[in-house]
Formats: C-alpha cells, sequence, structure tokens
C-alpha cells in the first residue's frame, strides 16, 4: 500500500467523509487520488454511499489503530501560514473584499480563477514581514488574484506593474487607479512573448501564480526573475493536485541553475474556490462512478507558497529573451479543465456517467 492510499485509510477510520472532505484531507494529485480511491473500493478496503466514503473491516486491518491516539492539527490561528495579518492589514483586507466583489469573472479561455480575498493580503503581510514591500518596486506576471490592489492599498511600494493577457483586468485596474488614486501599471503581456526590454531588471519582487504544466511553469518564472535586479526576490505558488513532484523537481532546478535560492515553501497558504459560474472546475467529480454531490462549500484547492531569492545576478537561460511555446493544459496531470477531464478520466478507466 502506498503513501496515498495509507492517508485516505487514515482519514476514513477517524471518521466517513464525503469526496469532497477527502480532498481537502488528501493533498496529492488529483489523478493520484481518483485512482488510490477507486483501488481501495474495487480490494473492498472502502465503501462509497450517498453519505460520503467510509472503511470497512478489512481496510481496519490495515492501519495501525494505535497511530490514531497521535493527533495533529494544523494552527488554528495562522492556518499554516506562519503570519497572522495585524493592525492595517485587517482594514485593508475589509477594503480589498469591496474593490474584488466587482473584478472580471473568471473566464476558460485562460484558465483562470483567483485565491480568496484573505489569502491575497496575507501574501501582502508575508511580504512585509521579509521586507519586500515598503520602498519597492514590484511585478506581478499575471494577476487574477488582484495582489496589485492588495499592495497598492498599503501605500508602500514604490512602483507596482501588472503583466497579463486578460484586457479586462487592465480596463478594471484602471478603474482602480482613477478611484483610489492608485499608479497601477498595466501591460497587456502575453507570457509566452519575449519580456518588453523596458522591464528587464528593473523589479524588486515579482510574484505570479503560473500555469503548472511543465512549459506553463518554466516560462512564468523565467519571466519573473528576468523582471528581477540583482539579489531580487520572487514569489509564486504551486499545487499538488496539478503538479506532480516530477514537477516540483523540475521547479527547484531551473530556480537553483538560474542562481536562486528557495528560502520558504509553505503548504496549503493559498485557497481557491473551484466553481465561480463562469468556469467549473469541479466537474470531474461527477463521472468517477461514486454518488458524488455538488460541493457544500469546502475550498479544498490549496497552494503552496515560494518564496526565493536571487543570489547575486541570475543566470537566465538562452531562451529567456525568446518567443516560447507554452500548454495551458497537462493532458496527463490535469483533471479540473473541463475540455480534458473526460478524456484523461477514459485513461484512468474511471468514467462512470454517475448522476449527482
Amino acid at each position: 500500500m502506498d503513501r496515498l492510499e495509507a492517508k485516505i485509510l487514515r482519514e476514513l477510520v477517524a471518521s466517513g467523509k464525503t469526496f469532497w472532505e477527502l480532498l481537502e484531507k488528501v493533498n496529492s494529485p488529483l489523478k493520484d487520488f481518483v485512482v488510490a480511491l477507486k483501488r481501495l473500493n474495487g480490494e473492498g478496503l472502502i465503501t462509497g454511499d450517498e453519505s460520503g466514503f467510509h472503511v470497512t473491516e478489512k481496510g481496519k486491518a490495515k492501519i495501525n489503530l494505535r497511530s490514531l491516539d497521535f493527533e495533529v492539527k494544523v494552527c488554528p490561528s495562522c492556518l499554516g501560514k506562519r503570519i497572522i495579518p495585524e493592525a492595517k492589514f485587517r482594514e485593508i483586507l475589509e477594503e480589498f473584499k469591496r474593490i474584488a466583489e466587482k473584478r472580471p469573472s473568471p473566464s476558460l479561455d485562460f484558465f483562470q480563477g483567483y485565491m480568496l480575498e484573505q489569502d491575497v493580503v496575507a501574501r501582502t503581510a508575508l511580504m512585509h514581514y521579509y521586507g519586500d514591500l515598503d520602498g519597492k518596486d514590484i511585478v506581478l506576471i499575471g494577476d487574477d488574484d488582484l495582489l496589485s490592489v492588495a499592495l497598492a492599498l498599503t501605500g508602500l511600494p514604490s512602483r507596482i506593474a501588472v503583466l497579463d493577457i486578460d484586457k479586462r483586468l487592465g480596463d478594471f485596474l484602471g478603474g482602480v487607479n482613477k478611484d483610489y488614486g492608485f499608479n497601477i501599471e498595466f501591460v497587456n503581456y502575453n507570457v509566452a512573448e519575449p519580456l518588453p526590454k523596458e522591464l528587464r531588471g528593473r523589479f524588486d519582487v515579482f510574484s505570479s501564480e503560473p500555469l503548472e504544466t511543465v512549459s506553463g511553469l518554466r516560462v512564468f518564472i523565467v519571466r519573473g526573475v528576468s523582471c528581477l535586479k540583482g539579489n531580487g526576490v520572487g514569489y509564486f505558488g504551486l499545487t499538488h493536485y496539478e503538479a506532480s513532484l516530477k514537477k516540483w523537481l523540475a521547479v527547484q532546478k531551473l530556480l537553483a541553475n538560474m542562481n536562486c535560492v528557495i528560502t520558504d515553501v509553505i503548504q496549503g497558504f493559498s485557497v481557491y474556490p473551484m466553481d465561480y459560474g463562469t468556469a467549473d472546475y469541479e466537474e470531474f467529480a461527477y463521472d468517477l462512478g461514486f454518488k458524488v454531490d455538488k460541493n457544500p462549500g469546502i475550498n479544498w484547492y490549496k497552494s503552496a507558497l515560494f518564496r526565493f531569492e536571487v543570489l547575486g545576478t541570475a543566470k537566465l537561460p538562452a531562451s529567456a529573451d525568446k518567443k516560447l511555446r507554452i500548454k495551458f493544459i497537462d493532458p496527463n496531470e490535469d483533471l479540473t479543465h473541463p475540455e480534458l477531464r473526460h478524456e484523461i478520466l477514459k485513461k484512468l478507466d474511471v468514467v462512470g456517467g454517475v448522476s449527482r
């Protein structure tokens, strides 16, 4: 039995759980999770019904029940983030929520989604904690999350620039600039294209939530590092749900080869809702062959936050100044994009056609 299967059994021995509750507890590639769930059910170690999943007596025999006496919880105050936004950050969160209500809706065309507002402010607070906010020039490669607005609300950065392919975001930020007197710069930019020369090496900090294909991760991170001055700092998110450990290793190697040192990896820092109305990334769950009811509001999709520093001057790859190809969707690992889910589930032999 592998680590993931054992984790699922331990969760179910403690108590029965719905599909969404299990997803929230088991932080693993979605493809692996689905395969493990089907295998455990096929071997009679778990059962699934309208109330959720339960462990069988056969399944209990696979677990050392004494291990359940040792309980561990994530800190209820910081929720594992290590920092708690205080003082002015609380005021910023309330104002940020009001601004974000009018944001453009996520589009499947760009595989868009955005993290919870409190997590955007938490990232802002962490940046301040590390001295990466006050007086800094900051560039964002993509900004579905509106981190630029949260940064501007602090009044601390010297410069905030957003590079994004979605013109709707530029129009929205233009309105926010007018209403609040901000000076958030917007550049309509396709990350596949070479970085404009006037942006190279001009920023102290970059932040991004990159696509989680191999090519997407590489391009977003290389473009971000290309923007940095010597000894610059970068932040980006990376999940386990759609990024296997092979991808994590590739990212670590890419950073090391560019003379970048990872200083922090904070698991579960950013939480994403997955059904935005205009884009529903949870539809895959209804084709698994189990009875899965609509998600009642469990925010299971979480991203780890990486922080790194450039050691001196970055050693950019030869491809940094070239136009690069990007795959928006990974046909081997992504289950959430509606265009691919049926194809991938068929490969895993799990399409069941069960209605909700």
